[in-house]
């Protein structure tokens, strides 16, 4: 992994699942690494989740890096604008990497209801934590970036493409966010600064294990249940692909694209934590998902 060591790094949505693992991979290769949310010690967040920001930060910097957490709404301006004025300020302007992956609709989606027989107000709420939130963070983090005329923004989605992904409101917000790093490269590459969407494949995250009952340890008895699940990947597998995409000094290169786990993999040499190779892409195809 190339050193990222002197880097400054914001990971909205950091709490857990992808967005934890991305903080600490960036921490791994040196970067001090600012982690948000809204869940921390004593005050998790109406998701009911007992991770928090601080655990996010402790294990960044367990990993080489420098963690720092900060309670943030993403979708309360006020509370972004003040983030990025003490990034602003704590790092003498510096900021090298913004990550957008707030989410929050796990409650929200309504898998199998027709659109017009769900709930409005879900489906808007959904919109304005995975959309409007990614839009606030970029609007207040692109001037550190562009100031220094260089850098990476990184939205974080489900997906590489625009088809229907089994639920309107959830396919909006997703593919939402694809066009949202298409069109920052395209206003961001005049001031050298570079935006990508990236997805995972079949993600083993903290609330996936439990939602299927196994650990870590014991996850591939989950393929009795899903065998899909038997080609799913940890969240660190993604991370350690991000690291690699922003130490890579021909960056640019990448700029507009919908990037994948198991593209970066492919790339870079990327290996999962466990010592695999997961690969969603050919393994999708070959299932003719």
């Amino acid at each position: 992994m190339k050193s990222l060591k002197g880097k400054v790094a914001v990971v909205a949505g950091a709490t857990r699942g992808a967005g934890r693992a991305i903080a600490m991979m960036l921490g791994a290769a040196g970067a001090t690494v600012y982690g948000t949310g809204r869940s921390v010690r004593g005050n998790p967040s109406d998701m009911g989740r007992a991770e928090t920001i601080e655990e996010t930060a402790d294990l960044v910097t367990k990993q080489g890096g420098r963690g720092i957490p900060v309670q943030v709404d993403h979708t309360v301006g006020e509370q972004v604008k003040a983030l990025f004025d003490r990034v602003n300020e704590e790092q003498e302007g510096r900021l090298d990497i913004l990550v957008n992956d707030v989410w929050g609709g796990e409650k929200l989606t309504e898998w199998g209801t027709p659109f017009w027989d769900g709930d409005l107000d879900k489906a808007l709420l959904m919109q304005q934590r995975a959309v409007q939130s990614h839009m606030i963070t970029s609007y207040y983090g692109a001037p550190l970036l562009v100031k220094r005329g260089q850098g990476l923004i990184v939205e974080v989605t489900d997906g590489h493409d625009y088809r229907y992904r089994g639920n309107l409101p959830y396919s909006l917000a997703k593919v939402s966010v694809i066009h949202l790093a298409e069109a920052l490269s395209a206003e961001l590459r005049p001031h050298g600064v570079a935006a990508v969407s990236v997805t995972p494949g079949f993600l083993r995250s903290e609330e996936m294990l439990e939602h299927f009952g196994v650990t870590e340890n014991n996850w591939m008895d989950a393929g009795k249940k899903d065998p899909h699940f038997l080609q799913s990947e940890t969240p660190l597998f993604l991370g350690r692909g991000l690291a690699a995409l922003a130490a890579d000094p021909d960056l640019m290169k990448m700029s507009g694209k919908a990037l994948t786990s198991w593209g970066l993999s492919d790339e870079y040499g990327i290996v999962d934590v466990d010592g695999r190779s997961p690969h969603w892409g050919r393994y999708a195809e070959r299932q003719r998902f």
